[in-house]
């Protein structure tokens, strides 16, 4: 028997292939957005320790918005990203305030979602991750 001619071998060999196909394309962005700069990260805020974090946010879970207060070091020279968790990037801005509010519009689906601050070389400061719920 020919493999090759059979339609239900035909019909699953076309899922398969569409099914890679589309992890690939939502997999493959994530992947290399992630850490685009091969230099490690410099995590000047002690691994995370959250008395020594640069970024507080609230509310978590966000439902219409998310707010960022940053503290410590001049934040003057800090970008900040957002990032879903198939790896779009959502939002971007410099710092330039301690306090930045970011609207969770219609783009805003319910997930979980990944910031990071980098200084202006792009170098990593912080990253965390909160939940959006709608």
């Amino acid at each position: 028997m020919n493999i090759g001619s059979n339609p239900t071998f035909e019909y699953f060999s076309s899922v398969m292939l569409s099914l890679k196909s589309h992890i690939l394309l939502y997999a493959l962005p994530f992947i290399f957005c992630m850490n685009a700069n091969p230099d490690p990260p410099v995590m000047e805020n002690g691994w995370g320790n959250a008395e020594n974090k640069i970024v507080q946010m609230y509310p978590n879970p966000a439902t219409t918005v998310i707010n960022f207060t940053f503290q410590g070091k001049s934040t003057q020279q800090h970008i900040l990203q957002i990032y879903s968790f198939i790896g779009k990037k959502m939002y971007e801005t410099r710092v330039q305030e301690t306090k930045i509010t970011v609207q969770l519009d219609e783009n805003y689906y319910r997930g979980i979602y990944v910031y990071q601050l980098r200084d202006i070389a792009g170098r990593l400061i912080e990253s965390g991750k909160f939940q959006v719920i709608k």
